[in-house]
């Protein structure tokens, strides 16, 4: 069956699919920071065991992008993704049972991480290309990945309700209620296995050959190299921010507030990128992302932080939160076409969660080392403009194939 043959109920089944699964794993990941408190209590665990968990969780889900992206590429993303929900609920499990450190690293760290790599925007962004015409296919993604950031709207209240009223294994279970509501997601969403990719997308090339020209490519090189700034940015606010407002003497609530309005933003910034991603060069728009993001963060903490300053920043940078999501899943397509669009974006996604672990890691170095983040801001800063511009600068030309015919571009 070819795209273009599909019922809208069948379309739209996948899509919701797509965007349901994506939502909970991401909603419930971003959601673990809220359980520290408790568990640190009750298992007896530190803070940096606590931290050091969450770091393997995003390296892990880096490393193994890949291979996964690869398994979906060669027997479907049906079978990855209901196998991402098994081991999802078992890294829950383990959460649930732990008494030590080992025990909750192998399941917060290991078991989750692989699970979002069978679950997360790989996957979901490459069922969603698959689903609908070259013309609507950054849109579609847009559209996806910005769903993704609604799971925390559901996830996190739920977390701290439950926390407060019944104990963070509770928590727990009611996250396995979502992992319940996952396994159908991934049915559906499977369904674009049967979906025939068109011939200007199929390279009739082995993975490793499609591998070895990307590796290559300038082009997606420098993408993946700017990718790695990406997460070192994200990272970086998302575990040092809280931190950061109560060296500032802030009300803690504050970042709370500030994560909510970077969720909600987020929807809004991942469909309009989408949207301009299907009008307007992918990389000019990605590296201006990255410039953008740069020159906000210097903004942010070069002035006194205030209530006001941090939602403003929030808000900012929520509009340029996963909005590069669509934007890089498009340049892969167009440079390589659909066939093995799950292990290329996993290639350059290991790149960005690289760039995660050293956000979170580097960044809590910095601060005990030099009682203060000015440093950590300053270079991620300075990194950033770099990559912004040298993204900017790539080259979008699709490889040579064998034949001596270029891969045909798609939008």
């Amino acid at each position: 069956m070819k795209a273009a043959q599909l019922s809208s109920f069948q379309r739209w089944s996948i899509l919701i699919g797509a965007s349901v699964l994506l939502s909970l794993a991401m909603g419930m990941r971003q959601s673990f920071g809220l359980f520290q408190p408790s568990v640190i209590r009750d298992i007896g665990i530190t803070s940096a065991d606590f931290s050091l968990a969450t770091a393997l969780q995003n390296i892990i889900w880096g490393v193994t992008q890949p291979m996964v992206g690869l398994l979906a590429d060669r027997y479907g993303t049906r079978w990855v993704m209901l196998g991402g929900v098994v081991v999802y609920a078992a890294g829950l499990v383990l959460m649930m049972v732990a008494e030590s450190a080992l025990v909750f690293t192998l399941g917060a760290g290991v078991c989750v991480g692989i699970a979002l790599s069978c679950t997360a925007s790989s996957m979901t962004m490459t069922v969603t290309s698959r689903t609908v015409s070259a013309a609507k296919r950054s849109v579609a993604m847009g559209a996806v990945s910005a769903a993704g950031s609604l799971g925390l709207v559901i996830a996190s209240p739920l977390a701290q309700t439950l926390i407060t009223t019944a104990g963070w294994q509770m928590a727990l279970i009611g996250f396995l209620g979502l992992v319940a509501v996952m396994l159908p997601s991934a049915l559906f969403a499977g369904r674009a296995d049967k979906i025939e990719i068109e011939k200007a997308d199929d390279l009739q090339q082995s993975a490793g050959e499609v591998v070895q020209s990307a590796l290559g490519h300038s082009g997606f090189m420098v993408m993946a190299i700017a990718f790695f700034v990406c997460g070192l940015q994200l990272v970086f606010i998302t575990t040092h921010l809280p931190n950061y407002l109560a060296i500032c003497g802030l009300d803690p609530s504050l970042g709370a507030s500030a994560l909510a309005v970077i969720g909600l933003f987020n929807v809004i910034g991942s469909y309009a990128f989408g949207w301009l991603g299907g009008r307007y060069p992918k990389q000019y728009l990605l590296g201006g992302i990255y410039i953008v993001r740069s020159l906000a963060i210097a903004a942010y903490f070069y002035f006194p932080a205030s209530a006001t300053t941090t939602l403003v920043f929030a808000a900012v940078m929520g509009t340029l939160w996963l909005g590069v999501i669509p934007l890089v899943n498009g340049l892969v397509a167009q440079l390589f076409g659909l066939r093995y669009m799950a292990t290329l974006t996993g290639i350059a996604f290991l790149s960005h969660q690289v760039g995660s672990f050293i956000g979170a890691w580097g960044g809590g170095v910095i601060y005990d080392h030099l009682g203060n983040y000015d440093r950590a801001w300053q270079a991620a800063v300075l990194i950033g403009l770099i990559a912004g511009t040298a993204q900017m600068l790539m080259n979008v030309r699709p490889p040579q194939r064998r034949e001596g015919l270029a891969v045909p571009a798609t939008a």
